[in-house]
């Protein structure tokens, strides 16, 4: 799954990379989590940058979900193998299959936050784009909700998620968000490309193109979203020997190179 992620870009930068404006500038938040208000773009208006709230309920429901996820598989590969080549059943789950066939979004981020399987956000990681590629958006699902108790209308998203790929095998994670190319984002968005060109782009991003390392079990509460949060506590975690290595730890730049600091000690 992918139930926290990262949007620390300037809203200038973000308006430059995806073409497209930002109806408020919006503060970074190193820890997005359940019920915040993040940066998207949707499929009826992809010239516009809007916040909403991360946590996905469909217009019908009767009552507030905040689903952070929708499975690209549906109810196949309840195994979360990540050689999975089967079909999408995401296009038949009740809650997703009318988003997924028009109501699409671009989710906004310039990094990922995952724990173990076994240990969620006990042992976290930063998982991130190498050769810093960022900001990036993953594919994501949009809708409505009308709270009948306040008459508030609430705007919300959910992200695509995907078996994983050997990075986040690496990590010891089941899951992975959908990050989508960016050649990919018009066709994403575009509600006139078949349903199968779509669902074709909901795959694992390759490993040798993405790193990771672990952080501190402080992010695990929400309102830790500060840039202190994300600061590297381990190595890197590498899928591939010959993944190319960097001596520089921190994304966000924050601090020193590990080269740096040991000429110092």
């Amino acid at each position: 799954m992918c139930g926290r992620y990262v949007i620390a870009s300037k809203t200038e930068i973000v308006e430059k990379k995806f073409n497209a404006r930002s109806e408020v500038v919006f503060e970074p938040n190193f820890n997005v989590s359940a019920g915040a208000k993040a940066p998207i773009i949707t499929s009826e208006n992809p010239r516009k940058i809007q916040l909403s709230h991360f946590g996905f309920t469909p217009s019908f429901a009767l009552k507030k979900t905040y689903l952070l996820n929708a499975r690209a598989e549906g109810d196949h590969n309840l195994a979360n193998r990540s050689d999975f080549t089967g079909a999408k059943g995401i296009i038949k789950k009740p809650y997703f299959r009318k988003a997924i066939r028009s109501q699409r979004c671009l989710v906004i981020a310039d990094a990922f936050i995952e724990g173990t399987s076994a240990n969620k956000l006990n042992e976290p990681y930063l998982v991130y784009l190498q050769d810093k590629v960022r900001p990036f958006a993953f594919a994501g699902i949009y809708d409505e909700w009308l709270d009948s108790s306040t008459g508030e209308l609430q705007h919300n998203f959910a992200i695509i998620t995907c078996p994983p790929n050997q990075l986040m095998g690496k990590i010891q994670h089941h899951r992975m968000p959908v990050i989508l190319p960016e050649e990919f984002y018009s066709e994403y968005l575009n509600l006139e490309v078949p349903l199968s060109d779509i669902t074709s782009l909901l795959q694992s991003y390759p490993a040798k193109q993405m790193n990771a390392y672990k952080i501190s079990p402080a992010i695990k509460i929400p309102r830790n979203n500060a840039k202190e949060f994300i600061q590297p506590v381990s190595e890197w975690v590498q899928p591939e020997k010959q993944l190319k290595i960097t001596t520089q730890i921190d994304v966000f730049g924050m601090g020193e190179s590990r080269e740096k600091r040991s000429r110092n000690a």
